[in-house]
């Protein structure tokens, strides 16, 4: 295996300036005490990305972990996610404030539009709420989450505004290749949720075991690896502190254009988790 303690991680720059750490801890589901010791043990082993939402219930959680870490605010950047019922405007801004008083903190690093929500049509409101929230100095960067083509185009051609980020489902059954030509055409970074695939995770598929093997690695780290030269942001969950070490630890190795290749192949056209399409998906 590669060695449990990983060194500093790298960075990726965004089109507004701004730089994220190429891997970030994902905190879904980490929530209460045991949360609170889950993100404070990512902080660390390394992590310098939380990436929370509104509808994880844990924002307080993630604010605790950052005291409790002892790390200097600015040395820890956190993201959040608007929810479906807050596109309105003024809802949006409210439910910025919200996160904020949440978390305990002045201000956010990257917030997102967690899912466009199109048959409210109300996602460009939100858009130019945190545009504003950008320009007011609450929100560094402002981003987006599982949004399309079309909706891109959209709060792009009505605000002037690219976002940042683009967050969306992500991993070996679902590369999403279109969709990462878009936002690398329009200069948006593509993060990428559940990374390794969650329950479906492909650990035992020839191409990721046989790559393993090869680099003396674990199936997991081969995952994170091809996220990272597809050129991705990926954001696993751990709440195991061993695992939480060995995820950032994937700078040390590189696949070969022929183990990417074999990687990506595992693409499904139904290889989505839970049926999450951007254009019929609705979050509350």
């Amino acid at each position: 295996m590669a060695s449990p303690t990983p060194g500093p991680t790298p960075t990726r720059t965004l089109n507004d300036g701004s730089t994220l750490p190429a891997v970030g801890l994902g905190t879904y589901g980490l929530t209460g005490e045991e949360g609170v010791a889950a993100i404070t043990s990512a902080l660390e082993a390394g992590y310098r990305l939380l990436d929370t939402a509104v509808n994880y219930e844990n924002e307080s959680e993630v604010g605790e972990a950052i005291r409790r870490s002892g790390l200097p605010r600015e040395q820890v950047q956190v993201t959040s996610k608007l929810p479906g019922r807050d596109h309105a405007y003024d809802d949006a801004v409210a439910s910025v404030h919200g996160s904020l008083e949440r978390l305990g903190l002045e201000y956010l690093d990257l917030h997102l539009i967690h899912w466009p929500n199109p048959s409210k049509d109300r996602y460009a409101e939100a858009w130019r709420a945190l545009v504003d929230l950008q320009k007011q100095g609450l929100v560094r960067s402002v981003g987006v989450s599982n949004f399309t083509e079309a909706h891109l185009t959209r709060i792009i051609e009505e605000s002037g505004v690219t976002p940042a980020v683009n967050q969306i489902e992500l991993h070996p059954y679902f590369p999403q290749e279109q969709m990462r030509a878009v936002n690398a055409r329009l200069g948006i970074l593509t993060e990428a949720w559940s990374p390794l695939g969650k329950r479906q995770a492909p650990f035992t598929e020839p191409p990721v075991a046989d790559a393993a093997a090869a680099h003396g690695v674990s199936p997991g780290q081969v995952i994170l690896r091809w996220q990272l030269q597809l050129g991705t942001l990926p954001i696993p969950k751990s709440a195991t502190p061993a695992r939480q070490r060995e995820n950032l630890d994937v700078f040390g190795f590189e696949l070969t254009d022929a183990e990417m290749a074999a990687i990506t192949a595992l693409g499904r056209p139904d290889g989505r988790l839970f049926g999450g399409d951007p254009d019929v998906h609705e979050e509350a």
